[in-house]
């Protein structure tokens, strides 16, 4: 059953031995994710976003783990899908946007310079009746400004009951809080629906970032969106910069901002506190 889901709705899968082995190890997954909450197991890694203008750390992506204790340190990929097919992703989408609220105005007042903090939401968390009240009450309880926390959604929850999700978007950016399109470029990117909803931010998916090098094709692509973006207009940033010449196309095309390995790994609260304080200008200009 969950090998036909994976493949797409209204399919069907013949039963192999491998799929009993990944059916019980993902039983496994979800017993064991039921009780990391409250063992506090998920933990909050902080990527940076870097002006490739200056070269200043302008923001940070909030990206969970969840630190297993058998495990170890398992990425998101791994277990978001089942939280999300086992209804656990609205409790653990709470818990990350509170936690990384909490940081931001932890690093704000320790006086070190962080313009917004951008956070993944679910379609389950976005369609939840209580999305925009949890929003602002997590925002209430920590102190943060709203025009600090940047709230990024996939093409397709947009797309999915169009009206349902402009309400939203618009009850959340009259309160100042942005909202960003991740992983632009591999679902429907339709222009209709940018230009429909509030969006501030287009993030370019790391699939394109990798090839713009390499593959003239995907070089026309990247280059078309960006005029698109701009044309809006709306910021826009890379995704998954890691190379050098990565950097300096991005640079030549004039991009607001990348994030990557090339920059940094996502790291610690404790980590990217030092990063805030020190910079990653030598990367950005040598």
């Amino acid at each position: 059953m969950y090998q036909a889901k994976e493949n797409g709705r209204q399919s069907y899968r013949f039963f192999k031995a491998a799929m009993s082995v990944r059916a019980v190890e993902r039983q496994s997954i979800e017993e064991s994710l039921r009780r990391a909450l409250e063992r506090q197991e998920l933990i909050l890694h902080y990527q940076p976003k870097i002006s490739l203008k200056t070269g200043e750390i302008l923001g940070a992506e909030a990206l969970i783990r969840w630190k297993h204790p058998l495990r170890g340190l398992v990425p998101a990929g791994e277990f978001i899908p089942i939280a999300e097919d086992c209804g656990l992703i609205v409790p653990i989408g709470n818990w990350a946007l509170r936690e990384a609220c909490q940081q931001a105005r932890v690093w704000r007042d320790a006086g070190l310079p962080l313009h917004s903090l951008a956070v993944n939401i679910s379609a389950m968390e976005f369609r939840d009746e209580h999305c925009l009240d949890g929003v602002f009450a997590i925002l209430e309880n920590t102190g943060l400004d709203p025009g600090s926390l940047e709230l990024e959604l996939t093409e397709g929850v947009l797309m999915k009951r169009a009206e349902s999700p402009k309400s939203i978007l618009e009850g959340l950016k009259a309160r100042g809080v942005q909202i960003a399109v991740h992983d632009f470029g591999t679902g429907y990117s339709s222009l209709s629906y940018l230009r429909k909803f509030p969006i501030d931010t287009l993030k370019i998916d790391h699939s394109f970032i990798h090839q713009i090098t390499t593959v003239p094709d995907e070089t026309v692509i990247v280059t078309a969106l960006i005029s698109m973006a701009r044309s809006l207009p709306l910021r826009v940033v890379a995704k998954g910069a890691e190379t050098q010449a990565e950097l300096a196309f991005l640079q030549a095309q004039e991009w607001d901002e990348a994030q990557g390995y090339y920059f940094s790994r996502p790291v610690i609260a404790d980590e990217f506190a030092k990063l805030l304080k020190t910079g990653i200008t030598e990367a950005i200009l040598r």
